[in-house]
Formats: structure tokens, C-alpha cells, sequence
């Protein structure tokens, strides 16, 4: 089995706006090995977020191949890809996606149910995922309950409750002040540090820091890939 978790060759993603195709990704190369920790930085229309919409399945390329695991996603059925989204990708999102009325336990177990689990394993593994993040005085509290930042570690929380092959996240700390940005930087350190592969897009360069590769894009292709 290869050591790379992801592997993109000559990646492409076109968009069509009216009449004229807007080419957003032009061809690009890229393997990420497991345990690996990478930012993906860029200006604004540089195709970060949507080189990240490829890399999570929320997206299919126009052109290029994309193995993940050893398994090609670019020719997925949506269920196929629905199922590798909910197994293999733990997401986290700069506004928490969390549901309002459901307590922190029941969003960090909600990857389970889809994934089939009995009530028992799902609470058993949600308390246990909570605990790691720092939140097990939390379980039964609501989102409008936590701080931002505790809504966070719920959000990270919920990424890592199926035991994916990558957790990506997009903009982890763009709502939260600098302090608890830091505190959720330590936390994505860590899980790092017990062998996740992380990958996470951000325009801020304290946040990059954290990742051992941060790989540049500008204008759709890879500018420049440097190991900290």
C-alpha cells in the first residue's frame, strides 16, 4: 500500500458562468502522505477553496484523476462519494455547522448514525472524542451554550469521531479571537501528533506556521510547496 493518502494527478476544474468557462484549477499535482500536516495558502481566486471541495468530495473534477486511499473519487457514484465524505474526510468548517438544538454528545456523534452505528457505540465514542478535546463538562450543553471556541472543539470533535483517513479544515479560526485561535491550533497539533493526516486552507500565516508543508497556489496552479 502507497504511503500517500491522497494522490491528484493533472487536476482540472472548470466553471461555466454564462457563455464563458472560467478555469479555476489548471492542471494540478499533488500527493500527501498519511500523518502528513499541510496548509494550503493562496489568495483570494487563487483555487484553494475549491482545490479543498475536491480534495473533501464535495466537488468533482472537470479533468485529472484523484486517489484517495488507492481509491479513484473521480469516478464515484454521488452515494459512493456521499459514504467516503462521511468515512474516510472529518471536516471543519469556519462556522461550525453545528445543530442549534442538539447538544454537543449528539453533533459529534451525528457521522455515526449515517455510518450505522448502535445508540451505545455512538454515545461511547462521542463521550470518549469529547473527553480528547477538552469538553467532557459540555456533553449535554447546546451550541448557544459554548463559546465560539468550545463550538470549535465540538466541530473538531465530530470531524474525528469515524476515525477518518484526513481531516480537512477550511479557515479553522477565522471566527474566533487570536487566544482561542491559538488554543484550537494546539488542539489540531496534537491530533496531528497521534498520526492524523491534516490539511488545512488559510489565508493567515501564524495559523500556517503550525503545518511541518505549506503549499502556495496562485492563478489555479501550485506556486511554490516548502516543507517548515
Amino acid at each position: 500500500m502507497s504511503d500517500n493518502v491522497i494522490e491528484i494527478r493533472n487536476i482540472i476544474r472548470d466553471f461555466k458562468l454564462g457563455q464563458e468557462t472560467v478555469h479555476v484549477l489548471k492542471g494540478i499535482d499533488l500527493d500527501i502522505k498519511r500523518g502528513e500536516y499541510v496548509a494550503i495558502m493562496g489568495p483570494s481566486g487563487s483555487g484553494k477553496s475549491t482545490l479543498m471541495n475536491l480534495l473533501g468530495c464535495l466537488d468533482t473534477p472537470t479533468a485529472g484523476s484523484y486517489l484517495l486511499n488507492g481509491n479513484d473519487v473521480s469516478e464515484m457514484s454521488d452515494d459512493e462519494l456521499a459514504e467516503i465524505r462521511n468515512t474516510e474526510i472529518g471536516f471543519v468548517f469556519q462556522t461550525f455547522n453545528l445543530l442549534p438544538r442538539t447538544t454537543a454528545l449528539d453533533n459529534v456523534a451525528l457521522p455515526m448514525i449515517y455510518a450505522g452505528a448502535s445508540k451505545k457505540q455512538r454515545v461511547e465514542r462521542a463521550s470518549e472524542v469529547l473527553t480528547d478535546v477538552g469538553l467532557d463538562d459540555r456533553m449535554d450543553h447546546k451550541p448557544n451554550q459554548l463559546s465560539g471556541g468550545q463550538r470549535q472543539r465540538v466541530a473538531v470533535g465530530r470531524a474525528l469521531v469515524n476515525r477518518p483517513s484526513i481531516i480537512l479544515a477550511d479557515e479553522p479560526t477565522g471566527n474566533l479571537d487570536s487566544k482561542t485561535g491559538e488554543e484550537i491550533m494546539a488542539l489540531f497539533d496534537e491530533i496531528h501528533s497521534k498520526g492524523n493526516t491534516v490539511i488545512m486552507v488559510t489565508h493567515e500565516e501564524d495559523i500556517a506556521a503550525h503545518a511541518k508543508r505549506v503549499i502556495r497556489l496562485r492563478d489555479g496552479i501550485i506556486e511554490s510547496d516548502t516543507f517548515n
